[in-house]
């Protein structure tokens, strides 16, 4: 064999045939929407995604009909070890550019309270709308492909997955999540990736979630199913919502936002008459002396609730009997309950998963990895978490979009 000859051998020995421009694992909210933004450019997408049928977690979201955004969205709204991260995608993605797509579909929707948006009718109009766009794009879609492992050379993610297939891109792009929610298929596979390929990880943990309370704690855990507004603080941060108290423990809007700022060990404080005056006991004393703590709690909370309190605070008979100061240090009490959960119920009833791949090893405006060129990261999988109502999948939607506009 001449020289020439060897050489060409080489060269076609060396050439690995590209079946795709971009293929994208997870077909979720962020992984939709960045298939069908690069599909619509012209880039030939492969979808892939393990469960059965595509967005899964949209369509149980929002009681089935899924908070797919929030007008008051904003990047101080979101959790991260890098928390100017989401700020880039989140200003050129906004929630009324997904409004906007959503109205041209003529899918209707209304407004709950604190700027969330919600479908009037099902969830799976989202779906709908999303594989809508990835045909506008040509995106091939393959569900029920598991993945059973991804390599790099010559320039190409080779990505191995259901029946010995196996598919070629310049850009792979992670949109797998993070693992709350189980029972759905959720795994920490997107981390495992991540790792392989040398980006580094934040620590998971379950968000938006439930917490636990200890033994010494039956009294309150013996009210599940009562709930009514507090305010609830985990540290600096607090939120005006309900709560509501478990078998377990505590859940509930308000529970559910602070639970992503708690950390082990730390106590919640929750104030159980965030709409009293300040003094409204000792008013309350000069106005009806007879009546007890627990009559007037009756009249704000629910009676439950409100017997639980009396007795923890410990002033019995009229409040005509009861020194100020005694009646300042309850009215404290109350504005500012203590509580030291001892866990969480953990990712199985998880709304979202904080932690993720660490955004200081990708870049803010496409989401690509620095080190890695062509290896993306979206949605969940990444170290950025939103507050409940809306906040995470506008998230996936910006994210997604930075993405599909890149690869």
């Amino acid at each position: 064999m001449t020289r020439g000859e060897l050489a060409s051998t080489a060269l076609r020995m060396s050439f690995v045939p590209q079946t795709h421009d971009a293929i994208i694992l997870g077909a979720g909210a962020a992984g939709l929407m960045c298939a069908a933004i690069a599909g619509q450019r012209g880039r030939r997408v492969l979808l892939l995604d393990h469960a059965p049928e595509v967005g899964r977690k949209i369509v149980i979201s929002g009681g089935g009909r899924c908070n797919f955004t929030n007008l008051h969205t904003a990047p101080d709204r979101y959790l991260s070890q890098n928390p100017h991260f989401a700020r880039s995608a989140l200003s050129r993605y906004t929630a009324l550019d997904f409004l906007a797509l959503v109205e041209r579909y003529d899918i209707a929707w209304h407004e709950k309270t604190l700027g969330q948006l919600f479908c009037d009718g099902s969830a799976r109009q989202i779906v709908a709308m999303l594989l809508a766009e990835c045909a506008k794009g040509a995106v091939e879609v393959r569900c029920e492909a598991p993945i059973s492992g991804v390599t790099h050379g010559d320039g190409l993610f080779a990505v191995s997955h259901s029946g010995g297939a196996e598919a070629k891109a310049p850009a792979l792009v992670i949109a797998t999540g993070g693992p709350s929610i189980p029972k759905m298929g959720a795994t920490g596979f997107a981390y495992d990736l991540a790792r392989q390929f040398g980006l580094k990880v934040v620590q998971p943990r379950p968000a938006l979630v439930p917490l636990t309370l200890p033994a010494e704690e039956a009294l309150f855990r013996e009210l599940s199913g009562v709930s009514t507004p507090v305010r609830a603080r985990s540290g600096k941060v607090g939120f005006d919502e309900a709560a509501l108290f478990t078998h377990r423990g505590l859940s509930g809007p308000a529970i559910l936002q602070v639970s992503s700022y708690w950390q082990h060990g730390e106590e919640v404080g929750i104030d159980f008459v965030p709409e009293a005056d300040a003094g409204w006991l000792v008013a309350a004393k000069r106005a009806r002396p007879k009546a007890s703590l627990r009559r007037v709690l009756e009249e704000a909370l629910p009676s439950r609730l409100a017997d639980v309190l009396a007795e923890r605070v410990g002033l019995a008979g009229d409040l005509g009997n009861v020194g100020d100061k005694a009646l300042a240090a309850a009215e404290a009490r109350l504005a500012d309950w203590r509580f030291r959960p001892d866990g969480s119920e953990g990712f199985a009833k998880a709304e979202v998963t904080a932690g993720g791949i660490d955004t200081r090893g990708l870049s803010s405006k496409t989401m690509e990895a620095v080190k890695v060129p062509g290896l993306y990261a979206i949605g969940e999988a990444v170290d950025v978490t939103g507050w409940l109502g809306g906040y995470n999948f506008q998230w996936a939607w910006a994210s997604g979009v930075a993405a599909g506009q890149a690869v």
